[in-house]
């Protein structure tokens, strides 16, 4: 969930409408992570880690997970980008019609690969078994450089649509992810007429009592300044039923338009397995067996993952800190052209909203900042980056945060 708030962060900060216009030899992806040159060295020297560097899995192991990772979300620019390079490194061209093709062994990642993509809480030890013993077992090093290969490139797909690249600089991503932009912009607008319908308490009011779209970004800077000045505590129980509501509230927020399996373009189609395997909301109202909420404190990078990573993938934990650090204190002090601004409490709220999503809680953390700084059209948009990152268009993207500088 790091690599998701880390991609989301950078995506609400740059509009695609600003990419640099060099030639230089650089992917449009890199180009867009520059205008933030902190967090940009941080993320090329991860990525030529883990995609470069030695390690325990083989090159083209290493790029075609890549694919597959992107393919989970629809994201035809990267898989373009990576099929390129795996026949440009001279690898096995067989591989790329589809995952029949592929040795059994890296086939055996696909599982993985749907539930990180889509529902990681139900990932458990039994699937890590299942790799790990066997006829082409993988060891366990293996297993955890792909899952770190995983998440970034499932990540960096959400980033990849939240900034509107596949329709503004890939032409054949345009094609395949724009060709419904106004019936979904049309469905965007509907559902949150709806939402508004059903819940009038989560939207801001005027003076006039009207109830408007979107906070501003002065209101906005005066509720920051209001939670950084507040000194009351609340109770371990309030803490938790506010979690709660949050976290119910996610669950009924809906997405934009829903999608078929059908829609999966054959191009794609052939990394995927099990298609209609897609998000679904953690905490639904009535669902049987809702699994139990991950509390950070009892499993958290600095005190466990950071350590078990690096015994088992050498460094590893190193560049993974460094870009979770870089990402999480990213700020310029600016908002809207104001300057000298703490956002630290709308970003923190951002991070933990997006940890919500999917069942993970900080027990320190007040959510009810959540719903005074998040609006329901941001909290849409975050859902939907996060979740079904291939729906958003550059038009859900131009509807949020208006007042912000891209």
């Amino acid at each position: 969930m790091f690599s998701f708030c880390i991609f989301f962060f950078l995506s609400l900060q740059y509009g695609s409408k600003n990419s640099p216009t060099d030639s230089s030899n650089l992917d449009h992806v890199t180009k867009v992570i520059a205008y933030h040159p902190r967090y940009l060295d941080q993320f090329l020297n991860t990525q030529k880690f883990i995609m470069q560097c030695d390690g325990p899995l083989p090159y083209e192991y290493r790029n075609y997970i890549a694919i597959m990772a992107a393919a989970r979300h629809k994201c035809t620019y990267l898989v373009n980008l990576y099929e390129d390079i795996f026949v440009a490194n001279g690898y096995d061209p067989s591989w790329l019609k589809g995952l029949e093709n592929i040795p059994p062994k890296l086939r055996a990642i696909s599982d993985i690969n749907k539930i990180l993509a889509h529902r990681p809480w139900l990932l458990n030890k039994e699937h890590i078994e299942r790799l790990t013993k066997g006829q082409n077992s993988w060891s366990l090093s293996e297993v955890v450089h792909a899952i770190v290969l995983l998440a970034h490139y499932h990540s960096l797909s959400s980033f990849v649509f939240s900034c509107g690249l596949t329709q503004e600089l890939d032409g054949a991503s345009h094609k395949i992810e724009n060709n419904n932009v106004l019936t979904q912009k049309t469905a965007f607008n509907r559902l949150n007429d709806l939402y508004n319908s059903q819940h009038p308490e989560n939207l801001p009011n005027s003076d006039d009592g009207k109830i408007r779209p979107e906070v501003s970004v002065d209101a906005l800077m005066q509720r920051m300044k209001h939670l950084s000045e507040k000194s009351d505590e609340c109770s371990e129980t309030e803490l938790s039923n506010r979690f709660k509501h949050v976290e119910q509230q996610a669950a009924e927020l809906p997405p934009v338009v829903r999608e078929t399996p059908a829609d999966v373009p054959q191009q794609i189609g052939r990394y995927v397995d099990d298609p209609c395997f897609t998000y679904q909301d953690f905490a639904r109202r009535g669902a049987e067996n809702i699994p139990q909420t991950f509390r950070i404190q009892d499993y958290s990078w600095d005190d466990h993952g950071y350590s078990l990573v690096n015994r088992l993938y050498n460094d590893v934990g190193f560049y993974l800190d460094d870009k979770f650090r870089a990402a999480y204190n990213l700020t310029y002090y600016t908002i809207a052209g104001r300057t000298n601004v703490d956002t630290s409490k709308f970003r923190r709220a951002i991070w933990n909203y997006i940890q919500c999503i999917y069942g993970i809680r900080h027990d320190d953390y007040d959510y009810g900042e959540v719903n005074q700084l998040l609006d329901r059209s941001l909290k849409m948009f975050i859902k939907t980056a996060c979740c079904f990152p291939e729906r958003i268009t550059k038009m859900d993207y131009d509807s949020v945060l208006v007042e912000l500088q891209h």
